[in-house]
């Protein structure tokens, strides 16, 4: 696992994730009242990350126009550099931000919140847009769950699934293409379920559901079929005709 670098090795455990990140399970809450309390702990979490980036490069700068060769072993800001880290861990989308350097997913920490951060944006979309914006987060995230050893896990293929129904049944939002390579995988491991859930969407009166889930049940019969913005557009030419 790769996470020292970002945030200490004492970082890289469920306990200390959980310590950092867990209050932010009150932002897929269906209880308004519990959600405002998450967000406003939000905004204070990227009000203090932002301070601590501030402080950093203030640092930063002086430690420069003190001529030091080597900045950054320089006590004062490694100081300022772990205090920014510790900060931002705490904070989303900052705290699942980075590289990925671990041997086994499903061993890794920080998929819980990889996949809370999804299904905020899934189920409360205009809040995350408000919050916590990411477009590239949510692309990198979701390209890293899109492997094999997520299909095979019980419950995170259960999390998976859901994401890809919340996902068809909404208007496009950005990076929501990128979903099709998690259908992909989970439907090689367990395809009914999915195929079930995406029947009935294909199947509803919601308009956008229709057309969403008729796009990924056709790429999910096409395999070798890349998922690019020049096949959707040519599918969706082709359905309206």
């Amino acid at each position: 696992m790769g996470h020292e670098n970002r945030y200490g090795a004492d970082m890289d455990d469920a306990r200390t994730w959980d310590e950092r990140l867990a209050w932010a399970y009150g932002l897929i809450s269906k209880d308004p009242a519990e959600r405002a309390v998450a967000l406003d702990r939000l905004v204070s979490a990227r009000k203090a990350t932002e301070e601590a980036l501030d402080e950093f490069n203030r640092v930063l700068v002086a430690v420069q126009e003190q001529g030091a060769e080597r900045p950054y072993e320089v006590p004062a800001l490694r100081a300022a550099q772990e205090e920014y880290l510790r900060v931002r861990g705490r904070s989303l989308p900052d705290g699942v931000w980075g590289d990925y350097d671990y041997e086994d997913l499903l061993s890794w920490p920080g998929l819980p919140y990889s996949l809370l951060f999804l299904e905020w944006e899934a189920r409360y979309p205009e809040e995350w847009t408000r919050h916590a914006k990411a477009w590239g987060t949510k692309e990198g995230l979701i390209r890293e769950l899109a492997v094999d050893a997520a299909g095979r896990d019980p419950v995170v293929r259960g999390k998976l699934i859901d994401l890809v129904e919340l996902v068809v049944r909404r208007a496009y939002r950005c990076k929501d293409r990128e979903y099709v390579r998690v259908a992909r995988v989970v439907d090689g491991v367990d395809g009914q379920s999915l195929r079930v859930r995406l029947e009935a969407a294909r199947r509803s009166e919601n308009p956008w559901a229709r057309l969403h889930a008729g796009y990924v049940l056709w790429m999910l019969d096409r395999p070798e079929v890349p998922n690019s913005r020049l096949v959707w557009r040519t599918w969706l030419a082709d359905t309206r005709q």
